[in-house]
């Protein structure tokens, strides 16, 4: 599992590695005869031509590579709810060994064993209590899923207008410099705009990957979580509640008991010399 999350973070990475030096590369016009040539710009220069709000876009870069492929493990059906995971709880279930199934889910955690453990303890409760212990840790699990998501989303919004705003301030700075020597050269001018596109260009080569990936792994996580329902409605179609009404089942220390003033008035109404 290391080698495969390792390996999809490499292939992800050199994918945004080649974007950004497509973006970069600039082709070199046609020369007139006895014009010098044009010298090409490398990725690199590019870069540093962007100016120091480069910065901040080369970390959600990065952070937008991790949190694919992150997600990427996350969300697979086979991480939410492993098939081995889901034959040995239907063994046991058909069997009717609810203290081993809930060992197992402890012993074993994963989203859907998370919530199935939860419905285990609850069997002795009823079926409605039971319902609503399945339905807030699914909720939960479901929450822990979308979080990591969540983030490609806040940064294919920030990525543009973290670059927008690297290119306000070089515009700034162009035509200041404009005003201060004049006009004579507009080749300058130009050339001067045109480096403070790079961090305009740079952001959004970040936001639409981060973009497309968030709506992909959202309905990836949706669908998962969806399989596990799928589970938990097969395993627990026909559940004798009545026989197993009262039943604790796991290990979990009830913390409940009966109120402390019912307590001290059963001892104050026994009698001198009478067990409590």
């Amino acid at each position: 599992m290391k080698y495969r999350s390792f390996s999809l973070f490499l292939i992800l990475f050199a994918g945004l590695s080649l974007a950004s030096i497509a973006l970069g590369q600039t082709a070199a016009p046609a020369a007139s005869p006895g014009a010098p040539a044009e010298e090409k710009k490398t990725l690199f220069t590019q870069i540093e031509e962007g100016g120091i709000i480069m910065f901040p876009i080369g970390i959600c870069s990065i952070l937008t590579v991790y949190l694919i492929a992150d997600g990427s493990m996350r969300t697979g059906r086979n991480r939410v709810s492993p098939p081995q995971h889901e034959t040995a709880l239907k063994d046991l279930f058909r069997q009717g060994d609810y203290v081993g199934a809930y060992n197992y889910c402890k012993a074993n955690p994963s989203p859907v064993t998370n919530v199935l453990r939860i419905g285990i303890s609850l069997l002795g409760e009823g079926k409605e209590v039971a319902d609503e212990g399945m339905m807030g840790e699914l909720a939960k699990e479901n929450s822990t899923l979308q979080t990591y998501i969540s983030y490609l989303s806040v940064i294919g919004v920030c990525t543009p207008m973290i670059g927008l705003l690297g290119t306000v301030t070089g515009m700034i700075r162009a035509f200041g410099t404009l005003g201060r020597s004049g006009i004579g050269d507009p080749s300058s001018l130009s050339s001067a705009i045109g480096e403070v596109l790079v961090a305009t260009a740079s952001g959004l080569v970040i936001a639409i990957p981060a973009f497309g990936a968030f709506y992909f792994l959202r309905n990836r996580a949706i669908a998962s979580i969806h399989h596990v329902q799928d589970v938990i409605n097969s395993l627990f179609r026909k559940m004798p509640y009545e026989a197993l009404a009262g039943v604790h089942l796991g290990d979990e220390e009830l913390y409940a008991a009966v109120p402390n003033w019912m307590a001290q008035e059963e001892f104050s109404t026994a009698t001198p010399g009478e067990a409590v």
